[in-house]
C-alpha cells in the first residue's frame, strides 16, 4: 500500500464512534507515520457478531466485518484505511480471559488483522459474560464506575490504569500495520 503521491495526510476511516477507539487508530497511525498528518474519521459499523463476542473466532469476525462495512459504505472514496476494534472473550486453558481483534483495510483492499494480548478475568465476571451480559456494564458495577468501557476498560481497572483499552488496542494495531511498513517482506 502506498499513500498518495505528495500527500501528507493519511487518512483513516474507523468503524466505531467510541472514543478510545478512535484515539487508539489516530495513536498507531501516528506513531506508523510520524511524518503525517493523521485524519480519522468515525464512523457506526454493525459487527455482524454479539454485542459480547464469546470466542475469538467470532472476536476476529466482529472487527474484520466491521472494517469491511466502513470500505463498503465510503461515500468520499479517499480514505487511506479502514480500522476496526473489537473486544472479547474466550476460555483458554490459562482460564477466561478478554482481548481485542483489530483489522486494517487498506485503499487496495489488503486486510491485515492482528490480536492482542490476554487480560485474564476473574470467573466470577466471565460467569456474568456467559448469561448474555457485557463486560463493560459488569465492570462498571463492580467497581462502581460509569461507562468504562468508553474510558479504561476491564484492562484500566484490572491492571490500576497500567493499561487501558486504548493502550491495547494502540499496540495490537501497530503489529497489524507491519506490512504497510514493510510491504517488500510481505508480498
Amino acid at each position: 500500500m502506498t499513500i498518495k503521491q505528495g500527500s501528507t495526510v493519511i487518512r483513516v476511516c474507523v468503524g466505531s464512534t467510541n472514543p478510545v477507539k478512535v484515539n487508539a487508530a489516530r495513536q498507531a497511525f501516528s506513531q506508523v507515520f510520524p511524518n503525517h498528518t493523521i485524519h480519522c474519521e468515525e464512523m457506526h459499523a454493525p459487527s455482524g457478531v454479539a454485542d459480547q463476542p464469546m470466542t475469538e473466532a467470532d472476536t476476529r469476525l466482529g472487527a474484520q466485518n466491521r472494517a469491511k462495512y466502513c470500505s463498503e459504505h465510503n461515500d468520499s472514496n479517499d480514505m487511506d484505511f479502514f480500522v476496526a476494534m473489537e473486544g472479547g472473550v474466550d476460555e483458554f486453558e490459562e482460564g477466561a480471559a478478554t482481548f481485542a481483534y483489530v483489522a486494517v483495510l487498506n485503499s487496495d483492499g489488503e486486510l491485515m488483522t492482528g490480536r492482542s494480548a490476554n487480560l485474564p478475568l476473574p470467573n466470577k465476571v466471565y460467569q456474568r459474560l456467559q448469561a448474555n451480559e457485557e463486560l463493560g456494564i459488569v465492570m462498571d458495577e463492580l467497581f462502581n464506575t460509569d461507562n468504562i468501557r468508553q474510558k479504561g476498560g476491564a484492562i484500566g481497572l484490572f491492571t490500576n490504569h497500567a493499561a487501558t483499552r486504548e493502550s491495547v488496542y494502540t499496540q495490537a494495531l501497530l503489529l497489524a500495520l507491519a506490512p504497510v511498513l514493510h510491504p517488500e517482506h510481505f508480498k
